[in-house]
């Protein structure tokens, strides 16, 4: 009999959509499919969203399906998860899911002046808290959920979830635990004082585990229901920005953007570096030892999708780029709710600037144009806070993401920023291709070469100043509106 090759099984959660992938040690992906992740509305509070974990596990399982169904010549060694931040998975005592909710969800928010003294707090977590976190989301729960508080044992994140679902091993991942509010980021570990601040048990909280590790085999009946070998192991992966600035196999001090749902800008730092303005955040990396400290430009990647279903919506982005790269002016600006770490408010409505009468030269690439612009100055803006907080010398910077498919956008990034921007052709699902590098580290395998598609060098143009100014002029007449 045929040796069969060695492969693994990565499950990835987005905000948007449920992935699994079937890749190879070398970062190749064989197969990968998807769908959308379904949420629903909790009309016990303003602003509440929730999943049902039993749907997602049938997704899973779905997909898996999917992407195992032509691999005679494969053999599933491992098995990982990756997930959005910010989102979990409530349990009861005998691991039963109770309900999940998404990075999206707010329930907490009427809570938030529980907290006395947000600067404590931000300097044990990193981040100043508010309710797109874990523990104001457990508050919301426990003040207007009754009946899932009362069955609630402990909670998992996602990613978390998928594995324990995979491995019946109850765990808290660090970069995950980073995005709770009830973790020491410096000290690595769940605090006291923390979940003191939110009135929960420290004792609910399940056992923090080390990315790359091997949680134990797969489940038998799991295993049959996946149909995958039952020697199979299940390997903790991490938070999915995390995973993807992995996919770039970064230095110490470089600093990576990951261009997806949302924005985050990056920098790889071996110290627990905070910000004075409390602007940006610092998490666990995926690493025993690094940090990550943030700005993050917020929703830009969905933005701009469902911008091209308005305008583009029987086209690829290759015509989007060629109407792009024809336009003779750029006669629309946009500000689109993209966030700045020095704004102390996010912008909640926001919409496109032009002349009036409107110009012949107007076209539907004019508004693509505006709209990544909007995201390549919000990236500037955060950049910019993030090296307030640490100097960033290199003359490059990483990219990676659906969102720097753009070619347009990786210039204008490039142009803002002075620096050569730096794209490896895993980029589509770097994720992923964390995931896969995750497995490696636990079985000791060789990881493969990054492979660079391009590098983008910075164009010096007197036009992109005075775009940048006419941009900032935008958003503060937007800002204004809102005021008023």
């Amino acid at each position: 009999m045929a040796i069969k090759e060695e492969v693994y099984l990565v499950v990835d959660i987005g905000t948007g959509n449920v992935r699994v992938a079937l890749a190879k040690p070398n970062g190749e992906i064989i197969e990968i499919e998807r769908e959308n992740l379904i949420y629903h509305k909790d009309l016990a509070y303003p602003e509440a969203l929730y999943f049902e974990p039993s749907v997602l596990w049938q997704q899973v399982h779905r997909l898996a399906q999917k992407v195992l169904l032509h691999a005679v010549s494969y053999q599933v060694v491992a098995i990982t998860a990756t997930s959005q931040r910010e989102g979990i998975v409530l349990v009861d005592s005998e691991g039963k899911a109770l309900i999940g909710l998404p990075n999206i969800d707010h329930r907490g928010r009427e809570w938030e002046d529980i907290i006395s003294d947000k600067s404590a707090v931000y300097k044990l977590t990193g981040r100043y808290p508010t309710s797109l976190f874990s523990a104001l989301k457990l508050v919301g729960i426990r003040n207007k959920r009754k009946d899932i508080w009362e069955a609630y044992q402990t909670f998992m994140s996602i990613s978390d979830w998928v594995e324990f679902m995979f491995s019946g091993v109850l765990h808290y991942e660090h970069s995950q635990a980073s995005e709770t509010l009830l973790y020491d980021v410096a000290e690595k570990s769940w605090s006291e004082s923390l979940c003191a601040t939110f009135d929960l048990n420290i004792t609910t909280l399940a056992p923090l585990t080390d990315s790359g590790s091997i949680l134990g085999k797969i489940k038998s009946g799991v295993a049959e229901y996946f149909n995958v070998d039952d020697q199979a192991v299940v390997i903790v992966g991490g938070a999915d920005t995390q995973l993807a600035v992995r996919s770039t196999q970064p230095a110490e001090n470089d600093v990576v953007i990951v261009s997806g749902t949302t924005t985050p800008i990056i920098k790889i730092t071996g110290t627990y570096a905070l910000d004075a303005q409390e602007r940006t955040w610092t998490g666990r990396h995926i690493d025993e030892e690094n940090f990550m400290l943030e700005a993050n430009a917020g929703v830009t990647g969905l933005n701009y999708q469902r911008l091209k279903e308005v305008f583009y919506p029987n086209e690829d982005y290759e015509v989007i780029e060629q109407e792009l790269k024809a336009l003779g002016c750029f006669s629309c600006v946009a500000s689109l709710g993209s966030l700045l770490a020095d704004e102390k408010s996010p912008l909640t409505r926001g919409g496109f600037l032009f002349d009036a009468p409107v110009s012949h030269e107007l076209s539907r690439a004019s508004f693509v144009w505006a709209t990544l612009w909007d995201i390549a100055c919000s990236i500037k803006g955060n950049y910019d806070s993030l090296c307030e907080v640490s100097a960033h010398e290199h003359d490059y910077i990483w990219a990676c993401g659906g969102g720097v498919q753009s070619k347009t956008l990786r210039q204008f990034i490039a142009n803002l920023l002075g620096k050569k921007i730096i794209i490896c052709d895993s980029y589509r699902q770097s994720s992923v291709v964390g995931g896969v590098l995750i497995c490696n580290d636990a079985l000791g395998k060789t990881q493969p070469q990054i492979t660079i598609m391009e590098t983008i060098y910075p164009e010096k143009s007197a036009t992109d100043e005075k775009n940048l100014t006419d941009w900032k002029k935008t958003r503060s007449s937007f800002r204004d509106l809102l005021s008023q």
